[in-house]
């Protein structure tokens, strides 16, 4: 099977992976921390820095021709998971019906000081 990198416009990645790969039917996203353009954390709680997250994912479900309702698997990590309600309410507002079926797992630390992480599968078949 062929694969293809998504290198979308925006945040470049920390580190020697594709933020997107298609394989098949299949998209893999890899996890998208709350980074902006200039490669920095957004300011803000754990709503701006899950916003920023939906950002970077929307743009690389873009780049493949995909939007959230292609969203089959998603999986969150978080450093806190007392702020679990705060991020699932940023969460929903993307998030299409039948809902994507999620893990989410708290984590002792993600990269540059994140809150969150998000990392999803997306189906481009019929």
């Amino acid at each position: 099977m062929s694969t293809s990198a998504l290198f979308p416009p925006g945040a470049k990645p920390l580190g020697p992976y594709s933020p997107g790969i298609i394989a098949g039917d299949y998209v893999f996203l890899a996890g998208q921390i709350p980074i902006d353009a200039t490669g920095e954390i957004v300011p803000g709680g754990i709503e701006a820095q899950t916003e920023q997250v939906f950002k970077n994912i929307e743009a690389v479900l873009k780049a493949a021709g995909l939007t959230f309702a292609h969203v089959v698997k998603a999986t969150v990590f978080m450093i806190d998971l007392g702020e679990f309600t705060r991020m699932n309410g940023v969460y929903e507002k993307y998030a299409k019906q039948p809902y994507p079926a999620r893990s989410t797992i708290q984590v002792a630390g993600l990269p540059k000081g994140a809150r969150v992480e998000i990392e999803m599968i997306a189906y481009r078949g019929k």
